[in-house]
Protein backbone atom coordinates (compact mmCIF):
# COMPACT_ATOMS: atom_id res chain seq x y z
CA UNK A 1 0.00 0.00 0.00
CA UNK A 2 2.84 2.36 0.75
CA UNK A 3 4.12 1.61 -2.46
CA UNK A 4 1.06 2.33 -3.95
CA UNK A 5 0.97 6.32 -2.28
CA UNK A 6 4.74 6.51 -3.40
CA UNK A 7 3.76 5.89 -7.02
CA UNK A 8 0.56 7.71 -7.01
CA UNK A 9 2.27 10.98 -5.28
CA UNK A 10 4.64 10.72 -7.75
CA UNK A 11 2.53 10.66 -10.65
CA UNK A 12 0.30 13.23 -9.89
CA UNK A 13 3.64 15.68 -9.03
CA UNK A 14 5.04 15.15 -12.32
CA UNK A 15 1.67 16.00 -14.26
CA UNK A 16 1.70 19.46 -15.91
CA UNK A 17 1.61 22.44 -14.37
CA UNK A 18 -1.70 23.09 -16.19
CA UNK A 19 -3.80 21.20 -13.32
CA UNK A 20 -7.27 22.75 -12.08
CA UNK A 21 -6.97 20.41 -8.65
CA UNK A 22 -3.85 21.22 -6.57
CA UNK A 23 -2.40 19.80 -3.53
CA UNK A 24 -4.27 21.02 -0.57
CA UNK A 25 -2.16 21.48 3.00
CA UNK A 26 -2.12 22.75 6.18
CA UNK A 27 0.37 23.89 9.05
CA UNK A 28 -1.54 22.45 12.15
CA UNK A 29 -2.73 19.27 13.12
CA UNK A 30 -4.23 17.91 10.10
CA UNK A 31 -6.21 15.24 11.48
CA UNK A 32 -8.02 17.92 13.55
CA UNK A 33 -8.13 20.04 10.10
CA UNK A 34 -9.89 17.04 8.56
CA UNK A 35 -12.54 16.98 11.53
CA UNK A 36 -13.22 20.97 11.07
CA UNK A 37 -13.08 21.10 7.44
CA UNK A 38 -13.43 17.24 5.66
CA UNK A 39 -10.05 18.18 4.07
CA UNK A 40 -7.33 14.95 3.59
CA UNK A 41 -3.97 16.93 3.27
CA UNK A 42 -1.59 15.83 1.40
CA UNK A 43 0.96 18.67 2.67
CA UNK A 44 1.99 19.05 5.90
CA UNK A 45 3.80 22.05 6.60
CA UNK A 46 6.50 23.06 9.44
CA UNK A 47 8.99 25.88 9.52
CA UNK A 48 12.00 25.09 11.34
CA UNK A 49 15.42 27.45 11.97
CA UNK A 50 18.13 26.91 11.00
CA UNK A 51 20.71 23.89 11.59
CA UNK A 52 17.23 22.41 13.18
CA UNK A 53 17.57 18.49 12.80
CA UNK A 54 21.04 18.82 11.90
CA UNK A 55 22.37 20.10 15.75
CA UNK A 56 19.62 20.81 17.94
CA UNK A 57 15.88 18.86 17.64
CA UNK A 58 14.69 16.27 16.31
CA UNK A 59 16.71 14.92 13.41
CA UNK A 60 15.60 16.06 10.05
CA UNK A 61 15.23 12.21 8.72
CA UNK A 62 12.77 11.74 12.26
CA UNK A 63 10.62 15.01 11.52
CA UNK A 64 10.06 14.83 7.74
CA UNK A 65 8.05 11.82 7.75
CA UNK A 66 5.90 13.27 10.16
CA UNK A 67 4.84 15.91 7.54
CA UNK A 68 3.54 13.37 5.00
CA UNK A 69 2.76 12.20 2.51
CA UNK A 70 3.87 15.15 0.98
CA UNK A 71 5.96 17.25 3.42
CA UNK A 72 6.76 21.18 3.03
CA UNK A 73 9.69 22.15 5.12
CA UNK A 74 10.13 26.00 5.33
CA UNK A 75 13.61 27.34 6.55
CA UNK A 76 15.02 29.99 7.90
CA UNK A 77 18.45 31.96 9.49
CA UNK A 78 17.21 31.57 12.77
CA UNK A 79 17.48 29.69 15.71
CA UNK A 80 13.52 28.74 17.98
CA UNK A 81 12.74 30.01 20.13
CA UNK A 82 15.31 32.79 20.68
CA UNK A 83 14.87 34.00 17.00
CA UNK A 84 18.42 34.95 17.34
CA UNK A 85 20.00 35.30 13.61
CA UNK A 86 22.32 32.00 13.42
CA UNK A 87 23.81 32.80 9.58
CA UNK A 88 23.34 35.61 7.35
CA UNK A 89 21.93 35.72 3.67
CA UNK A 90 25.81 36.52 3.03
CA UNK A 91 27.33 33.49 4.79
CA UNK A 92 24.84 31.13 3.27
CA UNK A 93 25.78 32.32 -0.41
CA UNK A 94 29.80 31.82 0.91
CA UNK A 95 29.26 28.41 1.91
CA UNK A 96 29.34 29.11 5.79
CA UNK A 97 26.33 26.91 6.04
CA UNK A 98 26.83 23.95 3.89
CA UNK A 99 27.10 21.47 6.46
CA UNK A 100 23.38 22.69 7.08
CA UNK A 101 22.29 21.85 3.31
CA UNK A 102 24.44 18.57 2.72
CA UNK A 103 22.47 17.32 5.62
CA UNK A 104 19.37 18.74 3.66
CA UNK A 105 20.32 17.17 1.28
CA UNK A 106 20.96 13.28 2.39
CA UNK A 107 17.51 14.05 4.42
CA UNK A 108 15.70 14.60 1.35
CA UNK A 109 17.53 11.98 -0.25
CA UNK A 110 16.33 9.37 2.22
CA UNK A 111 12.96 10.71 2.14
CA UNK A 112 12.80 9.84 -1.43
CA UNK A 113 9.39 11.18 -1.83
CA UNK A 114 7.75 14.01 -2.76
CA UNK A 115 8.47 17.18 -0.62
CA UNK A 116 8.44 20.84 -1.04
CA UNK A 117 11.28 22.79 0.46
CA UNK A 118 9.83 26.59 1.13
CA UNK A 119 13.93 28.82 2.03
CA UNK A 120 13.33 32.00 3.76
CA UNK A 121 9.37 32.35 3.02
CA UNK A 122 7.96 36.07 3.35
CA UNK A 123 11.78 37.44 2.53
CA UNK A 124 10.81 41.08 1.71
CA UNK A 125 8.85 40.75 5.34
CA UNK A 126 10.88 43.40 7.62
CA UNK A 127 9.84 40.97 10.42
CA UNK A 128 12.21 38.25 8.73
CA UNK A 129 15.56 38.32 9.73
CA UNK A 130 17.08 37.84 6.08
CA UNK A 131 15.04 40.47 5.02
CA UNK A 132 16.70 43.78 3.45
CA UNK A 133 15.21 46.17 4.74
CA UNK A 134 13.98 47.58 8.22
CA UNK A 135 10.35 48.18 9.43
CA UNK A 136 11.37 51.83 8.15
CA UNK A 137 12.27 51.21 4.97
CA UNK A 138 15.98 51.43 5.36
CA UNK A 139 18.44 49.37 3.65
CA UNK A 140 20.42 46.91 5.93
CA UNK A 141 22.97 47.10 3.54
CA UNK A 142 26.51 44.45 4.08
CA UNK A 143 25.45 41.19 4.04
CA UNK A 144 21.96 41.66 4.02
CA UNK A 145 21.20 43.06 0.50
CA UNK A 146 18.61 41.34 -1.98
CA UNK A 147 21.81 40.41 -4.09
CA UNK A 148 23.08 38.59 -1.47
CA UNK A 149 19.75 36.70 -0.53
CA UNK A 150 19.71 35.80 -4.74
CA UNK A 151 22.93 34.11 -4.05
CA UNK A 152 21.95 32.57 -1.26
CA UNK A 153 18.65 31.08 -2.34
CA UNK A 154 20.71 29.45 -5.40
CA UNK A 155 23.11 28.23 -3.44
CA UNK A 156 20.64 26.65 -1.53
CA UNK A 157 18.75 25.19 -4.95
CA UNK A 158 22.11 24.03 -6.37
CA UNK A 159 22.86 22.03 -2.95
CA UNK A 160 19.15 20.26 -1.95
CA UNK A 161 18.74 19.33 -5.49
CA UNK A 162 21.89 17.88 -5.84
CA UNK A 163 24.93 16.38 -8.26
CA UNK A 164 28.16 15.40 -8.89
CA UNK A 165 30.98 18.05 -6.77
CA UNK A 166 32.44 19.17 -10.28
CA UNK A 167 28.41 19.49 -11.68
CA UNK A 168 27.59 21.90 -8.63
CA UNK A 169 30.49 23.53 -8.44
CA UNK A 170 30.00 24.51 -11.86
CA UNK A 171 26.69 25.86 -11.44
CA UNK A 172 28.40 27.68 -8.34
CA UNK A 173 31.30 29.03 -10.32
CA UNK A 174 29.24 31.25 -12.56
CA UNK A 175 27.19 32.89 -9.98
CA UNK A 176 30.78 33.93 -8.64
CA UNK A 177 30.39 31.43 -5.68
CA UNK A 178 32.22 28.93 -3.71
CA UNK A 179 32.67 25.47 -4.60
CA UNK A 180 31.58 22.83 -2.94
CA UNK A 181 33.69 19.98 -1.05
CA UNK A 182 31.63 16.69 -1.77
CA UNK A 183 29.38 15.09 -3.93
CA UNK A 184 25.44 15.45 -3.28
CA UNK A 185 22.76 13.10 -4.01
CA UNK A 186 20.58 13.92 -6.94
CA UNK A 187 17.05 14.66 -5.40
CA UNK A 188 15.42 15.56 -8.88
CA UNK A 189 12.55 17.75 -9.52
CA UNK A 190 9.75 16.90 -9.56
CA UNK A 191 9.92 15.10 -7.03
CA UNK A 192 12.23 17.95 -4.52
CA UNK A 193 10.59 21.28 -5.25
CA UNK A 194 11.92 24.21 -4.44
CA UNK A 195 9.06 27.22 -3.88
CA UNK A 196 10.55 30.89 -3.90
CA UNK A 197 7.83 32.52 -1.55
CA UNK A 198 7.39 36.34 -0.83
CA UNK A 199 4.93 38.30 -0.13
CA UNK A 200 3.16 39.50 -3.23
CA UNK A 201 3.78 43.45 -1.17
CA UNK A 202 6.86 43.92 -0.06
CA UNK A 203 7.01 45.44 3.95
CA UNK A 204 7.86 48.14 4.04
CA UNK A 205 6.13 48.62 0.52
CA UNK A 206 9.80 50.22 -0.81
CA UNK A 207 10.89 49.76 -4.27
CA UNK A 208 14.31 47.98 -3.21
CA UNK A 209 11.73 45.88 -1.33
CA UNK A 210 9.53 43.76 -4.03
CA UNK A 211 9.21 40.76 -4.51
CA UNK A 212 11.33 40.83 -7.93
CA UNK A 213 14.19 42.63 -5.94
CA UNK A 214 14.48 38.97 -4.35
CA UNK A 215 14.09 36.44 -7.29
CA UNK A 216 16.93 34.62 -7.82
CA UNK A 217 16.20 33.25 -11.62
CA UNK A 218 14.35 30.88 -13.45
CA UNK A 219 16.77 28.38 -13.22
CA UNK A 220 16.69 28.67 -8.87
CA UNK A 221 12.84 28.38 -8.66
CA UNK A 222 10.81 24.99 -9.32
CA UNK A 223 7.31 26.89 -7.86
CA UNK A 224 6.59 30.58 -7.45
CA UNK A 225 4.69 30.89 -4.48
CA UNK A 226 2.45 34.02 -2.81
CA UNK A 227 1.11 34.35 1.38
CA UNK A 228 -2.10 36.05 1.26
CA UNK A 229 -4.18 36.68 4.24
CA UNK A 230 -7.15 38.22 5.46
CA UNK A 231 -6.32 41.28 7.87
CA UNK A 232 -9.56 43.47 7.90
CA UNK A 233 -11.00 42.56 4.89
CA UNK A 234 -8.30 43.28 2.79
CA UNK A 235 -6.35 40.62 1.23
CA UNK A 236 -4.18 42.05 -1.37
CA UNK A 237 -5.69 40.10 -4.34
CA UNK A 238 -4.48 42.72 -7.14
CA UNK A 239 -1.00 42.03 -6.08
CA UNK A 240 -1.04 38.62 -6.22
CA UNK A 241 -2.10 38.65 -9.82
CA UNK A 242 0.12 41.00 -10.77
CA UNK A 243 2.93 37.69 -8.94
CA UNK A 244 1.03 35.46 -10.82
CA UNK A 245 1.62 37.18 -14.16
CA UNK A 246 5.31 37.76 -13.77
CA UNK A 247 6.05 34.10 -14.02
CA UNK A 248 4.27 32.54 -16.53
CA UNK A 249 6.45 29.46 -17.10
CA UNK A 250 6.20 28.80 -13.17
CA UNK A 251 3.35 26.82 -11.21
CA UNK A 252 2.09 28.65 -8.52
CA UNK A 253 1.59 27.88 -4.77
CA UNK A 254 0.06 29.72 -1.67
CA UNK A 255 2.21 28.31 0.99
CA UNK A 256 0.27 30.28 3.59
CA UNK A 257 -2.79 31.20 3.60
CA UNK A 258 -5.70 32.20 6.36
CA UNK A 259 -7.85 34.40 7.98
CA UNK A 260 -5.94 36.82 11.00
CA UNK A 261 -8.62 36.99 13.81
CA UNK A 262 -11.82 37.70 11.57
CA UNK A 263 -14.19 35.44 9.86
CA UNK A 264 -14.84 36.46 6.03
CA UNK A 265 -16.49 33.60 4.23
CA UNK A 266 -15.81 35.71 1.12
CA UNK A 267 -12.09 35.16 1.15
CA UNK A 268 -12.63 31.54 0.91
CA UNK A 269 -14.64 32.04 -2.03
CA UNK A 270 -12.21 34.62 -3.27
CA UNK A 271 -9.73 31.62 -3.32
CA UNK A 272 -11.71 29.72 -4.68
CA UNK A 273 -12.22 31.29 -7.71
CA UNK A 274 -8.54 32.34 -8.36
CA UNK A 275 -7.63 28.57 -8.43
CA UNK A 276 -10.70 27.77 -10.56
CA UNK A 277 -9.51 30.78 -13.32
CA UNK A 278 -5.73 30.36 -12.94
CA UNK A 279 -4.93 26.53 -13.75
CA UNK A 280 -0.45 27.31 -12.73
CA UNK A 281 -2.19 26.55 -8.76
CA UNK A 282 -0.65 23.34 -7.62
CA UNK A 283 -1.28 23.92 -4.12
CA UNK A 284 -3.27 25.57 -1.23
CA UNK A 285 -1.86 25.30 2.76
CA UNK A 286 -3.74 26.97 4.97
CA UNK A 287 -2.53 28.21 7.80
CA UNK A 288 -3.70 27.15 11.07
CA UNK A 289 -1.71 27.98 13.56
CA UNK A 290 -0.68 25.06 16.70
CA UNK A 291 -2.74 26.11 19.28
CA UNK A 292 -6.47 25.81 19.29
CA UNK A 293 -8.81 28.14 19.72
CA UNK A 294 -5.93 30.87 18.50
CA UNK A 295 -6.05 33.45 15.49
CA UNK A 296 -5.88 31.60 12.43
CA UNK A 297 -7.82 28.52 13.83
CA UNK A 298 -10.74 28.30 11.64
CA UNK A 299 -12.37 26.58 14.39
CA UNK A 300 -13.37 30.44 15.36
CA UNK A 301 -15.04 31.11 12.12
CA UNK A 302 -17.64 29.28 11.67
CA UNK A 303 -18.87 31.14 8.70
CA UNK A 304 -15.36 30.74 7.14
CA UNK A 305 -15.41 26.95 7.91
CA UNK A 306 -18.44 26.11 6.07
CA UNK A 307 -16.94 27.94 3.52
CA UNK A 308 -14.03 26.37 2.86
CA UNK A 309 -15.79 22.69 3.03
CA UNK A 310 -17.99 23.72 0.56
CA UNK A 311 -15.23 25.38 -2.04
CA UNK A 312 -11.86 24.57 -0.85
CA UNK A 313 -12.08 20.50 0.28
CA UNK A 314 -13.74 19.67 -2.85
CA UNK A 315 -10.68 21.51 -5.26
CA UNK A 316 -7.91 18.80 -3.92
CA UNK A 317 -6.54 16.07 -6.07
Amino acid sequence: MRRLLVIALVAAVAAPAASARPFLGVLGAKSRFQTLTGQRSTVGHIIIGWNQGYRWGRPLSALIPQYGPMPMLGIGTSSYPSKREVISPRGIALGQGDAYLYALNRAIAQWARPIYLRPFGEMNGHWNTYCAYTSSGRSKGGSHTTTWFRKAFARVYLLVHGGTALEVSAQLRRLGLPPVRTDLAPNLYPILRVIWNPQAEGSPNVAGNSAQAYYPGDRYVDVVGNDIYDIGFRPQWAANEKLYRAHPSKPYAFPEWGLWGIDDPAFIRSMAKFVRTHRRVELLSWFNGQASGGTFDIATKPRSRAAYRAAITPLGR
